[in-house]
């Protein structure tokens, strides 16, 4: 056979591979992009609007933490076209799931020093690992 014959079919192998390979993250930014499902050694990265200026911060309740670790604390970022002081942002966690099962991230948006009120805001999402 000639290395021609050869190496065309290595060569479509490897682009097969290729195509199939999982993206190393996954960006959930609204509920309802849960349940979200995970391969062991992926990102998560999540990112829900924030405006701390008003005093409300988002709070983790449970952290699916027999399936997720964090990589890194909340990141709040303002988007640069905003220009206003006061104005909304948004709050970016990044985990990575290290062990196969289930859990769930939970997180209220309130006011820390208040307690007793209710979060205005809560997100819940199934998180699911292979």
């Amino acid at each position: 056979m000639s290395p021609t014959r050869l190496l065309v079919p290595l060569a479509l192998s490897l682009l097969a591979a290729c195509a199939t390979q999982t993206k190393q993250n996954v960006t959930v930014e609204k509920q309802s992009e849960c349940p979200a499902r995970l391969n062991n050694g992926q990102n998560l990265i999540l990112i829900l609007p924030s405006n701390p200026t008003t005093g409300y911060r988002w709070a983790i309740q449970d952290s699916a933490g027999g399936v997720l670790r964090a990589l890194s604390p909340e990141v709040y970022s303002n988007p640069e076209d905003a220009g206003l002081v006061g104005s909304a942002g948004i709050s970016t966690w990044r985990f990575q799931s290290f062990a196969t099962g289930t859990g769930r991230l939970r997180l209220t948006y309130s006011q820390p020093w208040a307690p007793e009120v209710p979060a205005v805001k809560t997100f819940d999402c199934a998180i699911s690992v292979n």
